[in-house]
């Protein structure tokens, strides 16, 4: 089943996603649409783009179709210790400067906030880097939020369950330490152990919201690569929302394609892709 989406059509499917998700797609991004459309226009059997886009906008009254929507348009393209400058970077400096200064106040609480967190490969290696600083950070409270648009991946990101190709990257150490393997059809595949789940709470979060409904600030927060999808004005607001939510001296990790240059910030360069309050 070939079905067309027309220019105008494509308009349409333009303006909903960017408003209702900040992701900006370009004429040259139509195709990818197209394609990724076409499976929900398959599971609610309908025959155009038009009566798709009614369907969306008029008559799913929960919201539901929308999120299902907006899940097979965002990219998530992620694994273990990506970028692994950042977690260097967390281990040798910036957690240690941090530990330092929240003895000193008398201040036994970390919060990392993970933003666009996928499918929880981020969000885990984050976890193991702390855990590694485990007889320091005896006694802590320690907890890292991982928020994304897609409710798809967030549920993969929960079970913490990974096939053992996905697993490239991870130190052995850190394998035999922080996962168990699976058995029967997942002999395969590892998961996470109970512990380091336990300190991630996955929630889904729009990033272009006007607000975040965060009471603390966070000493660290990841958002690598999401912000290549949004435009310069996008980016500067949610640059800003970091900025306030981030405690003072905190860093904040952006992707390696990405950068704060021409952004109007407070924030202090560090080094390539990495920003202090």
């Amino acid at each position: 089943m070939d079905i067309d989406l027309n220019d105008k059509e494509f308009g349409l499917f333009q303006r909903l996603i960017y408003n209702e998700s900040g992701i900006n797609l370009t004429p040259a991004k139509k195709e990818l649409l197209k394609s990724r459309l076409m499976k929900r226009l398959r599971e609610r059997s309908l025959s155009s783009f038009k009566e798709y886009y009614q369907y969306v906008t008029e008559e799913n009254t929960t919201g539901e179709e929308l999120v299902s929507m907006l899940d097979c348009v965002s990219t998530n393209l992620t694994e273990f210790f990506r970028e692994s400058a950042h977690f260097d970077f967390l281990s040798e400096k910036g957690l240690p400067i941090l530990l330092e200064s929240k003895r000193k106040n008398r201040e036994k609480k970390i919060r990392t906030w993970c933003a666009g967190c996928s499918t929880g490969e981020e969000p885990y290696t984050i976890s193991m880097v702390l855990a590694e600083h485990t007889e320091q950070l005896s006694g802590w409270d320690i907890k890292i939020l991982a928020t994304d648009l897609s409710t798809r991946v967030l549920k993969k990101a929960m079970d913490g369950v990974y096939a053992k190709d996905r697993l490239r990257g991870i130190p052995l150490h850190m394998l035999n330490t922080y996962f168990k393997k699976g058995d029967g059809n997942l002999n395969d595949h590892y998961q996470i152990k109970d512990y380091l789940r336990e300190t991630i709470m996955f929630r889904r979060l729009n990033l272009t919201d006007e607000t975040f409904p965060f009471k603390g600030q966070f000493d660290f927060i990841f958002c690598r690569n999401v912000m290549i999808y949004f435009d310069k004005q996008t980016q500067a607001e949610l640059v800003a929302k970091f900025y306030k939510h981030l405690a003072p001296d905190g860093y904040l990790f952006i992707g390696h394609s990405e950068s704060l240059a021409g952004t109007d910030t407070r924030f202090r360069y560090v080094r390539p892709t990495i920003y202090q309050k």
